[in-house]
């Protein structure tokens, strides 16, 4: 609405500028032409004053009182042509502002323009198109190649590749095979699938991402509030030095020539396109950022507190150390708990299996017990592997690792121990953030004081801060002196989600549908690669000053103009045009944030 509104007056403008044209130079009635921009000139004065008056119940402070005094003083001084100048440069600039938002927000738009509508349910035989909010928890769907998975769900058939580009980033096709899962809004690639539903439409990854994108559109910037504080001085600037031309020309003519080149539009337009642009840019670097008050706050961050499981580490427990204590081999050990595991689904089984290189031996009478272990008859002999007091009466030696113990025909072998593998990129990430500024790298992990000592050398991290709850995390963030503010807390996590919304700055790694820490935090890093955390610092930093430039190159040059015009030099029409040119390139500079460096 606010758009089709500027858009409007617009063309209003340019209309009856038109027919005032033909009026003084077609039919020389150049009487008729000054009425009529007069009263188009009152007319949208008013209308202005209306929406100062808004601005100033808000709480803001814009620049539209400068923008009305030039219009009424050009009016007054019969300089109605100039006055036309104004007014175009006005309600184009408004227009302006709309083309250029919504070109430096195209990316983001593209996620909203790829959102599935229309699912093949399958019953039976039979295959029928349905909307995608009737699409329910255990349907059986049909994608066909080049469609966009419609849900989150899980391959009843395959193999069959998949973009997941709009979601992650990353434009590699990726494998999938039956029984993977795939995310909603990812596109299948050259063959049909089958789909089971695991979420429906609305609790799907690539919903959760669009109502993203709609936060990151209807939230206000925060820096326009700055921009407007520069409209104080700015305003106050213009009235001086045209009060001063007017007393010692004697001439209200020159009050109006001031007036006419001291243009708001670059504080009206160039922060809120810098800041679009650079929520475009980073959207374009696989990182969703919601406002333009996070890249703000982002810009400025002292500190930046990171969870350690899943965030700094892989998530994922991997095979550490083989430990026999009998005669077997490492290997034979590895061997004997991967052969029992191999049918378990439990995620630990997954990683012995993974780290075995011997063949697996057939495993017979296999029975599992929850949360204990798994028993299997192997080579004629029980093997059982789980817990230590699962497989064996004996004491044994624990380590402080998560480890699986294995025993073969009643005798204990020794244990895995597993350990969560650092991120390889998080040292580099670490590094990045300490040459970008940031003086304070926090880990606030849950876990022991050991391990996450031993992670935070291995990273790069400053301070550290272990056995947390997530109600101490949350305490650990609030406790943190002014002098290392703004906070960062980067996470992945359901325990993630309170100290993301506690912090200045909440950075969920929201890669693999981590809903609750999404939704709280300002930001979300799409693809699973935590350089993306140091990206984005850099983005808004770029953005920032981007900004702030595009505001002070106008400023500057209006201020110029303005003691130019304050000596007659500068015609009221000429001046109006001038500003034409000093609103086009305040824009156009600050579209630069929207391209990478």
């Amino acid at each position: 609405m606010q758009q089709l509104r500027e858009y409007k007056r617009f063309w209003f403008v340019i209309i009856l500028g038109a027919l005032a044209l033909v009026l003084q130079f077609g039919a020389h009635q150049a009487g008729i032409a000054q009425l009529l921009i007069t009263g188009l000139g009152i007319l949208l004065a008013l209308l202005m004053f209306i929406d100062m008056v808004k601005t100033l119940r808000s709480g803001k402070f814009g620049v539209d009182l400068l923008a009305i005094t030039a219009v009424i003083a050009t009016l007054a001084v019969g300089e109605y042509w100039a006055a036309l100048i104004v007014l175009l440069m006005l309600t184009g600039g408004d227009a302006l502002e709309d083309f250029a938002a919504r070109r430096a927000n195209s990316e983001l738009q593209e996620l909203l323009n790829n959102s599935p509508q229309s699912a093949h349910k399958v019953a039976g035989e039979t295959i029928t198109d349905v909307a995608i909010h009737t699409v329910e928890v255990g349907d059986r769907l049909l994608v066909k190649p080049g469609e966009v998975m419609p849900v989150d769900g899980t391959l009843a058939t395959g193999p069959t590749t998949v973009n997941e580009s709009s979601l992650t980033g990353e434009a590699r096709p990726i494998d999938k095979q039956v029984g993977d899962t795939v995310m909603s809004g990812s596109v299948n690639g050259e063959a049909s699938v089958y789909l089971t539903a695991d979420q429906t439409a609305d609790n799907s990854q690539y919903q959760n991402i669009v109502r993203l994108v709609k936060q990151a559109e209807e939230q206000p910037a925060k820096f326009v509030r700055m921009a407007d504080r520069y409209a104080v001085p700015f305003t106050l600037l213009a009235y001086v030095i045209a009060g001063i031309a007017w007393y010692v020309a004697n001439d209200p003519v020159r009050f109006a020539e001031v007036l006419v080149v001291a243009s708001p539009c670059p504080l009206i337009l160039a922060a809120p396109i810098a800041l679009i642009s650079g929520m475009s840019r980073a959207s374009r670097n696989g990182i969703i950022v919601k406002t333009g008050t996070t890249l703000e706050k982002l810009a400025q961050v002292k500190t930046f507190a990171f969870d350690k499981t899943g965030t700094i580490t892989q998530g994922k427990l991997v095979v550490d150390q083989v430990v026999p204590v009998s005669a077997v081999t490492p290997a034979t050990l590895l061997q004997l708990a991967a052969s029992a595991e191999q049918h378990s689904g439990h995620v630990l089984a997954q990683s012995l299996v993974a780290a075995n290189s011997e063949p697996l031996l057939p495993a017979t009478d296999v029975k599992e017990t929850t949360a204990q272990g798994v028993a299997a008859q192997i080579k004629g002999q029980v093997v059982r592997a789980g817990k230590a007091s699962f497989v064996t009466d004996q004491t044994v030696d624990q380590p402080d690792q998560t480890a699986v113990y294995v025993s073969a025909a009643g005798i204990y072998q020794g244990y895995v121990s597993f350990s969560d593998q650092v991120r390889p990129e998080a040292a580099e990430t670490m590094t990045t953030l300490h040459r970008l500024g940031v003086d304070n790298l926090l880990m606030i992990s849950g876990d022991r004081q050991p391990i996450a000592e031993q992670i935070a050398g291995e990273v790069g991290i400053d301070q550290i801060h272990a056995e947390c709850l997530p109600a101490d995390k949350i305490q650990v963030l609030a406790k943190l002196p002014a002098t290392q503010r703004p906070v960062a807390m980067v996470g992945d996590g359901i325990n993630d989600a309170p100290s993301l919304a506690t912090a200045d700055v909440g950075i969920a790694m929201g890669a693999h549908g981590a809903t609750a820490a999404s939704e709280s935090a300002d930001a979300v890093v799409l693809k699973d690669d935590l350089t993306r955390v140091s990206a984005a610092r850099k983005i808004a930093h770029d953005t920032m000053r981007v900004a702030r430039q595009a505001v002070m190159i106008g400023i500057v040059i209006c201020t110029v103009l303005m003691l130019i015009a304050s000596f007659g030099v500068i015609p009221a029409i000429i001046g109006a045009v001038f500003q034409e040119v000093v609103d086009t390139v305040t824009i156009l500079y600050a579209l630069r944030a929207r391209t990478d460096r």
